[in-house]
C-alpha cells in the first residue's frame, strides 16, 4: 500500500459519509434529526464490511453492519432499490431508528453498500414518541423487517402508505423518508465519480485495505496490552416493572491475538424494554476500543476482527422475542460502556475515566398531530490529569441540544429552566462535571414517556474519588412537587411542569 494514497482514499471515503450526513440533516423535516442530529452514515463493501463511518452516532456505526449483512441475506439486491428496516431480531437497534440500505452497482457489478440510520419521533405504538414504557416490542412501534421501499428506482407507494399508516405523524415521517432517501443517493453519486477518476479495483483495492489496516493497528495494540482476564460489573437501575437492580457485567480475556468480551454473567432478559441486543453490544464494545486505542485510525470493520462476544442466550444482552426493547439502545448501551470501561480501568488507569452519567435522559411526547423526542446530557467522568465536562452528551450518544427555540417554535411547549446542575459530578482530585435541569411547561395536554438510568445507582467514580449525583425526574401540578420514578408513562395536563435533572459524572482520584 502506498501510504499516501491510503490516506488520501481514508479521506475521500470519509467526506462521503460526512457529506451524505449533511444531506439528510438538511433536508430532514424533524427537529429530532435536523438540530440534533440523530442519525448516522456508513459506506460497506458488497459482504457488508463497514470500511467508513460518518462523524455521527456510536450506537448507530456499530450497529449498522449487522442490519446490512441480514439485508444482503433477505433481500435480492438490485440496481436502484433501496432497502428498509428497523426490526432489532434482524440486525436493528430499536424500532424508531430506521435504516435504509442501498447497493451500489457499477458496469452489472455490486460493488459497494451506502447505508444510513435515523431516529424517527414517532413509528407508531402505544405512546407517542415510540419510546415507551412496554414490556413486549409489540407495544414500541411499527416492526419492519428487510423490504424493498425502492425498486429499480422508483418508490413502492404501497410500502410507503403502509408505514405512514401507522404514524401518528406521516408528513414528517415522509418528510424524514425522503431526507434518508436523498442522503443515500448522493452517496452513490460520488462512489460513482470516485470509481469513475480511479478505476474499479483501485477503489475496491482501497477500501479493503483501510478495513486490513485498522485490524492490524488494533492487533498492534492488543500486543502492547498485558495478557490475561480483568472484569467489571455495574447495575442498572431497573426495567419499571418491578425487576432492580439489573446487572450488567463483563470479563475482559486478552489472549494477544484476539480479545475475548464475556458477558454471560449479565441478568436475565426483563419485562421492560432494556433488553439489548448483540447490534448494540457490538457497537458499546467498537465504541471503547476506539477510545482506548488513542490512535487517529479509520475505524471500520477491520477493529472488530480480532475480537470474540460471548453472550448468554436469554439474557439481557441477547433477548428472545418479543422482549421490548426501546431503552436497550440508549439505557442499556450506555452501561455497557461503563463496565467495559470499569474493566479496563484496572490495566489502562492513566487512559480510563471514571463513570459518566451514564444515561440518556430519554423524553418523548406528543398529542394531536405532533410527537417529539430528545436525550438530554449531563456530566462526563474526570480523569487522571482533568475534571470532567459539564451539561454535555457521552459515550454512545454524539447527539446535539435541541436549541430552545426549536422545541417552542414546533411544539406547545415552553422550556421554563434550561441550567447546569451545579456540584452534581463528583468530587475528587479532578471532579466530574456537572449534569444538566431542563424543566418543560406543557401548554396542552399531552402523553409523556421517560426512558432514565443512575436515578438510584450513581455513576462511579475512580481511584477514590466520590460517585457522581444520581438523576432526578419531577412533576409539579399545582405547584405540588411529585417525585417520579426514572421510567413511566405519563398523561400531563396544560400547566403541568415536568422537571428532569440530569446525573454528574464521577469524581477521579483521592481530593488532598
Amino acid at each position: 500500500m502506498d501510504s499516501i494514497e491510503v490516506t488520501i482514499f481514508k479521506n475521500i471515503f470519509q467526506s462521503i459519509s460526512d457529506e451524505m450526513g449533511k444531506i439528510l440533516q438538511r433536508s430532514a423535516f424533524s427537529p429530532n434529526i435536523k438540530e440534533r442530529n440523530d442519525f448516522s452514515c456508513a459506506l460497506f463493501t458488497a459482504k457488508g464490511e463497514s470500511f467508513a463511518f460518518g462523524s455521527h452516532i456510536p450506537v448507530h456505526l456499530g450497529a449498522m453492519p449487522l442490519s446490512v449483512k441480514t439485508a444482503l441475506e433477505e433481500v435480492e439486491f438490485g440496481d436502484g432499490d433501496t432497502i428498509i428496516l428497523n426490526d432489532p431480531y434482524r440486525g436493528g437497534t430499536h424500532l424508531p431508528d430506521i435504516t435504509l440500505i442501498t447497493p451500489f452497482f457499477y458496469k452489472g457489478e455490486l460493488l459497494f453498500i451506502v447505508a444510513n440510520r435515523a431516529h424517527h419521533s414517532d413509528v407508531g405504538g402505544m405512546q407517542a414518541g415510540s419510546m415507551p414504557l412496554a414490556s413486549e416490542i409489540f407495544q414500541e412501534g411499527l416492526i419492519i423487517p428487510p423490504l424493498k421501499i425502492i425498486k429499480k428506482g422508483k418508490i413502492d407507494r404501497g410500502i410507503m402508505n403502509f408505514i405512514l399508516s401507522n404514524v401518528r405523524t406521516p408528513v414528517e415521517r415522509e418528510g424524514d423518508l425522503m431526507a434518508q432517501i436523498a442522503a443515500n443517493e448522493r452517496g452513490i453519486k460520488r462512489l460513482k465519480e470516485i470509481v469513475d477518476k480511479y478505476g474499479i479495483e483501485k477503489v475496491k483495492e482501497y477500501a479493503q485495505n483501510l478495513i486490513n489496516y485498522t485490524e492490524k493497528l488494533f492487533k498492534k495494540f492488543l500486543l502492547s496490552l498485558p495478557k490475561g482476564e480483568f472484569e467489571f460489573e455495574d447495575y442498572l437501575d431497573d426495567d419499571g416493572f418491578g425487576n432492580k437492580g439489573i446487572k450488567i457485567a463483563v470479563r475482559v480475556k486478552n489472549k494477544r491475538d484476539k480479545i475475548i468480551f464475556d458477558f454471560s454473567e449479565s441478568s436475565s432478559q426483563v419485562a421492560g424494554g432494556l433488553n439489548a441486543n448483540r447490534a448494540i453490544v457490538f457497537s458499546a464494545v467498537l465504541y471503547v476500543l476506539t477510545t482506548i486505542m488513542g490512535e487517529d485510525i479509520p475505524i471500520n470493520s477491520g477493529i472488530m476482527k480480532p475480537v470474540e462476544l460471548i453472550l448468554k442466550r436469554g439474557s439481557i444482552l441477547s433477548p428472545e422475542k418479543p422482549s421490548a426493547m426501546a431503552g436497550g439502545n440508549v439505557e442499556t448501551s450506555q452501561r455497557i460502556v461503563d463496565v467495559i470501561l470499569g474493566a479496563f480501568s484496572k490495566i489502562l488507569p492513566e487512559k480510563i475515566a471514571a463513570a459518566s452519567q451514564g444515561t440518556m435522559n430519554n423524553i418523548s411526547f406528543g398529542g394531536k398531530g405532533y410527537t417529539y423526542y430528545e436525550t438530554i446530557g449531563g456530566g462526563s467522568g474526570a480523569g487522571r490529569g482533568f475534571n470532567g465536562t459539564s451539561a454535555v452528551h457521552t459515550h454512545m450518544t454524539n447527539s446535539l441540544n435541541t436549541p430552545v427555540e426549536a422545541i417552542e417554535r414546533n411544539f406547545p411547549i415552553i422550556i421554563k429552566r434550561y441550567s447546569v446542575r451545579k456540584n452534581s459530578g463528583g468530587r475528587g482530585k479532578w471532579r466530574g462535571g456537572d449534569g444538566i435541569i431542563r424543566e418543560y411547561e406543557f401548554l396542552k395536554d399531552a402523553e409523556v414517556s421517560v426512558l432514565s438510568e443512575r436515578r438510584v445507582y450513581s455513576p462511579y467514580g475512580l481511584f477514590g474519588g466520590e460517585n457522581g449525583k444520581r438523576g432526578e425526574n419531577i412533576l409539579n401540578r399545582n405547584g405540588k412537587k411529585i417525585k417520579l420514578k426514572g421510567k413511566f408513562n405519563l398523561s400531563v395536563k396544560k400547566g403541568d411542569i415536568l422537571i428532569i435533572k440530569t446525573p454528574g459524572g464521577g469524581g477521579y482520584g483521592k481530593k488532598g
